[in-house]
């Protein structure tokens, strides 16, 4: 019995490069969120954020396990690159308040510039762009349908908790 892998290097390496970025920003959020509690900072909401965590993880596991073997669409995958520099844009503008909780300094008011100026939560919209985005990369667009509805209904308990948090403080 052959039970073989078909294995597309570019397909692998795209995923892992996803993996990676968020493996990167898991340590700096920790980091991000200790400090914040350090000066006074306070966690609202913590009960959703497994259920951000476990979307999350399942999208990535979905496209290892549905990609692995697909070929990149070019198109998609320079969107993709273009929504990595807003990543960086967008984190860059959060700087130490950026992290996956959401912490309310009391005497904070929430940041309004760049593009946190332009459109409301430019962070979550990045998200909503990526978790549909990377998949079509791979030709996956079931996963970005499937995943895109998930991550949208996980971003209206999480948008209305940090409104919510913002507004008792």
């Amino acid at each position: 019995m052959d039970i073989s892998l078909s294995i597309n290097f570019w397909a692998v390496l795209f995923m892992a490069y996803v993996i990676v970025e968020r493996l990167i920003e898991l340590p700096i959020a920790t980091r991000n969120t200790k400090r914040l509690k350090a000066v006074g900072g306070v966690e609202h909401s913590p009960g959703h954020y497994p259920l951000i965590v476990a979307v999350h993880t399942s999208w990535i596991l979905a496209m290892v396990w549905l990609g692995h073997d697909t070929y990149l669409n070019y198109v998609w995958l320079g969107v993709y690159a273009v929504l990595q520099i807003l990543r960086v844009y967008i984190l860059g503008t959060l700087g130490t308040r950026w992290t996956t909780r959401i912490i309310v300094l009391p005497d904070e008011t929430k940041v309004t510039k760049g593009p946190f100026g332009l459109v409301p939560h430019p962070n979550y919209l990045l998200v909503i762009a990526e978790i549909m985005v990377a998949p079509l990369v791979l030709g996956l667009w079931e996963v970005a349908a499937v995943f895109g509805a998930l991550n949208a209904a996980v971003l209206v308990i999480r948008i209305s908790a940090e409104e919510r948090a913002w507004a008792a403080r």
